[in-house]
């Protein structure tokens, strides 16, 4: 897909959606620079990309709701990987509660987590990008982005905002060469979705297979997605080839989307 020799930055990357991507980034020969809070889960997944493809990898411990530990992660690999083409901000969704049990603090938790931590990995790496007239920002949400789950509020909300953030960065930098897309998964086999599902099962007063039987039968094709399948359309969308495409929300939800 054009991307052997690349630079990919994923964050939230040592579980789930976030490691699928690093290692999907890395089968496309792109040297990955990895960052979030487990040192030993990113240490694993370096281990993998470097073996399994024999790329160059570089780890990072960062939690993402800290501004600066961003900036100075994102102008660490500059330094020791020459530059950031393509930039995947990503961090696990918000609790999942009705709107009246929310609290202050959980909103504002929201707010740094799931749209601060993007506006800061985009103000970091995009300077890079528009002096080289190359880039990729592809931000990681929801399909709640596009049809909200009452049980998730918080995240309906402030991921909401990425979209608007994608499509007016989209609009600003496209003549250097830049897009800017979003991807927005549906269910997906990760550990949130086992504690979503948990939750429904909680409150249906049926067990969480039951609650599971349920969930997949609103899916059209049956079944949740599974992590490899969202990496794929980040990659796809990083691509020397989606180079028209950019301001757009990619679903990958298995048809659960019912709007137009």
């Amino acid at each position: 897909m054009g991307l052997k020799g690349r630079v990919a930055l994923v964050a939230g990357a040592s579980q789930g959606i976030g490691r699928a991507t690093a290692l999907a980034f890395a089968a496309e020969g792109a040297h990955v620079a990895i960052c979030a809070r487990s040192a030993a889960a990113l240490d694993e997944v370096s281990r993998q990309a470097r073996e399994q493809f024999g790329v160059k990898t570089m780890t990072g411990v960062v939690d993402v709701a800290d501004a600066g530990a961003i900036a100075g992660f994102v102008k660490h690999v500059e330094v020791e990987m020459g530059r950031v083409d393509v930039c995947v901000p990503n961090a696990g969704g918000p609790p999942a509660k009705p709107f009246l049990e929310t609290t202050m603090e959980e909103w504002e938790r929201a707010w740094l987590l799931n749209l601060r931590s993007a506006i800061c990995f985009a103000q970091a790496a995009l300077p890079g990008m528009v002096e080289r007239k190359w880039g990729r920002i592809v931000t990681l949400t929801s399909y709640t982005v596009k049809q909200p789950v009452p049980e998730l509020v918080l995240s309906n909300t402030i991921r909401a905002g990425i979209m608007g953030l994608v499509r007016s960065l989209a609009g600003q930098f496209g003549n250097d060469g830049i897009t800017v897309n979003n991807v927005g998964p549906g269910f997906t086999e990760t550990d949130r979705a086992k504690k979503l599902l948990e939750l429904r099962a909680q409150a249906r007063g049926v067990s969480v297979e039951e609650a599971r039987a349920d969930l997949e039968r609103e899916i059209p094709v049956g079944r949740m997605a599974k992590p490899e399948e969202v990496a794929a359309a980040i990659v796809w969308l990083s691509s020397e080839t989606a180079a028209s495409i950019t301001g757009q929300t990619v679903l990958v939800d298995g048809g659960s989307y019912k709007g137009l």
